[in-house]
């Protein structure tokens, strides 16, 4: 409640108060202290008619979510405000030790006394209010006004949400896995009001659709004054085959909304339900922009992930997340039909990915061979040999043929003097060096661009890499240029680029694609070379590799990488690439590796969760694409033997052990590992045969700290033993 001395209202201007916000008091044995506010306009009226009101002549008071949102400064400051129930209590003490104040019953008879002197009864007339239209009505117009400033508060709050620094990057999926992922051809601005407005009748057509009851949608509000922009929301849910009716208290927080991207976390809680207080279901909805359709317009992406949040351990976690993900995965399928009924799906094939996008704006640069022979030939030995050549061929035609002597005969001038003969060995080391420009040049012109436009064949993982241009490339002639090319090198196959003559900024602009493989590959293999010539071997400018387990992919899609090497360093070389890797198989690459990995192991293989998985890949800070296919407790042997958890994956190896609060981890690629061997049980290893892995050399140094030993080759050997099951371990 809030009390408002009725002595104000005479005293104000109009005998009006402004519309204001008022804090509600508790009643004195109410136990919740934060009761609201209440917006409130109290006038004292001469007229019967609620038509006369002076307040229904002013402009609508802003909704307490816009004065929240971001005009506090103007609202504090402007009259709507002044009054609070701490101001209208000092006003009434201060006035009450005023002997000389007029009572309550003066102020009333003065006004009745006036009102009669100056109006007469017989004038007042009471209006026909049905002469009025629907539009006029209070009660309509009400309503209009609300379901108006309900749309404008949200989407001021979403504008007001672009310029707060909440996150610069979607959140990424949450481990229990994604039930939704499609494209959808519409705006994200528009999807994220069509699933979050206030207004949208989406929320409502969910509930019925999946038999909810008793819907309550609460207001968007940011949270104590602070950017997080949170509504709550309540529903019965319609009861299962196992469980009954329950009621549901789903909390949204916006995680992101910049006008591109939009991400929204679900909480719901349902503590009525079995072991209820000991879990959350999150739910994650990701909008962000997708690629642009053929029409020109807006596509949006729609990415949907969840995962149970436990508040306390409970031994029935299994079951509650096994349940749990059958009425999500259900609840989503019908989520989804009801989403492409009211927003039309887009076409991926007509759109064409964003791989095929970048691509396709491509252009090789295409260069005449007359302006290649120039652009080489154009140096100071070419055009010495020629200026040289020349100038003998006219000496030859001036002078006179000379007599035979000495050793000479008809048919076989010999040099005459030293002069002569040094002449003669200028001119033959020019013409070698000519010859040998020249047949560089040719030999190049074969080899040019030799690999770019190959397809790729088959199908599985699909490796892509553009080439696009070099920076300070490293000169190895003297005339401060070179000749260079790259080379690639992936699961033992390489596509070699075409040779740019005389660059040290070249633009090359061509594509190499790899051919499938059933293995997503591990490293790429990046080498720049200089060409010279057919029979000399070329020197190697510099190399960069990249591993796919500690990059991202899609930072990938457009990446400067530095050239490694005493010459690459020096120049600081870079290489412009864009690398895409993806899979033709479709979604079951998990479960077709598996099948073929029981046939080699010869054991059935358990598929591991999508929990399981994201803690294996979170623990080693491993891409999304990467899967766990099993894990051991064993002893990593070192000076001490260390307790740990050996993990297997498709492409790495990894070890991790915590002893106290002391962590040990590693790994390293399959493609690193030379040799395994088994060597017989001994006292050290407590009657346990060891498994030895010996790496090549020079490979696999960030998991040095795991080695045993290290040969004089440079190759790390890791031992381990003490098994629980040897040999399936072994196999």
């Amino acid at each position: 409640m809030v009390k408002v001395p009725v002595s104000h209202v005479f005293e104000a201007m109009d005998k009006s108060l402004a519309t204001s916000w008022y804090t509600l008091q508790p009643r004195k044995k109410a136990k919740n202290k934060d009761c609201g506010e209440i917006l409130v306009t109290i006038w004292f009226s001469q007229n019967s008619s609620v038509l006369d009101l002076p307040s229904l002549c002013d402009p609508a008071p802003l909704p307490r979510k816009v004065a929240d949102m971001g005009m506090d400064s103007t609202l504090k400051s402007s009259p709507l405000r002044s009054f609070s129930p701490m101001r209208v209590e000092e006003g009434v003490s201060s006035k009450e030790e005023k002997p000389s104040a007029p009572t309550f019953a003066d102020r009333i008879a003065q006004i009745f006394n006036k009102n009669v002197d100056t109006t007469p009864a017989s004038s007042v007339e009471v209006p026909d209010i049905s002469e009025f239209s629907e539009s006029e009505n209070p009660a309509v117009s009400e309503n209009k006004s609300e379901e108006q400033f309900s749309t404008i508060d949200f989407e001021e709050i979403m504008k007001s949400m672009e310029t707060k620094e909440l996150g610069h990057e979607v959140p990424s999926n949450l481990p229990g896995g994604v039930v939704l992922d499609q494209l959808y051809s519409i705006a994200p601005g528009e999807l994220n009001s069509l699933l979050f407005s206030p207004d949208s009748s989406f929320m409502r057509s969910v509930a019925d659709v999946q038999g909810s009851t008793e819907l309550n949608l609460g207001p968007w509000d940011f949270e104590n004054g602070s950017d997080s922009l949170k509504r709550v929301i309540t529903y019965i849910k319609a009861p299962s085959k196992l469980i009954k009716a329950l009621k549901a208290t789903e909390e949204q927080t916006y995680m992101i909304a910049d006008g591109k991207a939009f991400a929204v976390l679900a909480s719901v809680s349902t503590p009525d339900a079995p072991y209820g207080k000991t879990f959350k279901a999150e739910v994650l909805y990701c909008i962000t922009q997708g690629p642009e359709l053929p029409s020109g317009e807006q596509s949006s992406r729609l990415v949907v992930s969840w995962r149970m949040n436990f508040l306390q351990s409970t031994m029935m976690k299994g079951m509650i997340e096994g349940g749990a993900r059958q009425g999500i995965k259900e609840s989503f399928e019908q989520y989804q039909k009801l989403l492409s009924q009211n927003v039309k799906l887009a076409d991926v094939k007509e759109m064409g990915s964003e791989k095929d996008q970048v691509l396709a704006s491509l252009q090789v640069e295409h260069q005449s061979d007359w302006k290649l022979v120039v652009q080489y030939f154009t140096n100071f030995t070419v055009i010495s040999s020629i200026f040289m050549g020349l100038y003998v061929l006219v000496h030859i035609w001036l002078a006179m043929p000379s007599t035979i002597q000495g050793l000479e005969f008809v048919g076989l001038d010999l040099p005459d003097s030293i002069g002569e003969l040094i002449v003669c060995g200028v001119l033959v080391l020019q013409g070698k060096r000519v010859l040998e420009l020249i047949s560089r040049f040719m030999q190049a012109r074969i080899r040019r661009g030799s690999d770019h436009g190959i397809k790729a064949q088959g199908e599985g993982w699909l490796l892509t890499v553009a080439l696009i241009e070099g920076s300070n490339l490293a000169a190895v002639d003297s005339h401060g240029f070179s000749d260079p090319y790259v080379v690639f090198t992936c699961n033992g196959k390489t596509r070699t680029s075409s040779i740019k003559f005389q660059k040290s900024d070249p633009l090359w602009n061509e594509i190499f694609e790899f051919d499938a493989m059933d293995e997503p590959p591990s490293v790429l293999d990046v080498e720049v070379f200089d060409f010279d010539g057919p029979f000399d071997d070329a020197t190697s400018l510099g190399r960069a590799e990249i591993n796919f387990l500690k990059t991202n992919i899609s930072e990938l899609s457009d990446v400067w990488i530095p050239i490694q090497g005493k010459l690459a360093q020096a120049c600081q070389s870079k290489l412009h690439l864009r690398v895409f890797l993806n899979n033709s198989r479709g979604s079951n690459v998990v479960i077709d590796y598996l099948t073929k990995m029981e046939k080699e192991v010869g054991k059935k293989i358990k598929l591991r969760s999508p929990q399981t998985n994201f803690a294996f890949q979170k623990l080693f800070a491993l891409p999304p694409e990467e899967f766990l296919i099993n894990d051991f407790a064993c002893h990593l042997k070192r000076r001490m033997p260390l307790q740990g958890r050996l993990f297997l994956s498709a492409r790495i190896i990894g070890f991790h052990a915590d002893l106290f609060g002391h962590k040990t981890k590693f790994f390293f690629l399959w493609e690193d590992i030379e040799d395994i061997q088994v060597i017989p049980p001994t006292l050290s290893s407590m009657g346990s045969p060891i498994i030895i892995m010996t790496l090549w050399p020079g490979r696999g140094f960030d998991a040095r700290h795991g080695a045993r030993t290290q040969d004089a080759e440079g190759r790390l050997k890791f031992h381990f033993h003490s098994f629980v099951s040897f040999n399936m371990a072994q196999r």
